[in-house]
């Protein structure tokens, strides 16, 4: 998601989302520890995504 849309987004889409992304994130490190990942580009975007994601969060408050 890029930034212009975490922006526009509420302080309660944005911890739902948060919320989202570390499901994600724990679901990409499974895969990794299992061997099945293939996308492994994917967790580095999740963890700048949540970044961003809990950055805007701050700036909401």
């Amino acid at each position: 998601m890029e930034l212009k849309e975490l922006r526009q987004k509420s302080a309660t889409e944005l911890k739902n989302h948060l919320l989202d992304l570390h499901k994600e994130q724990f679901a990409l490190r499974m895969q990794k520890a299992t061997g099945q990942l293939n996308a492994p580009h994917r967790i580095k975007l999740v963890r700048r995504e949540i970044a961003q994601t809990m950055t805007m969060l701050t700036d909401k408050k």
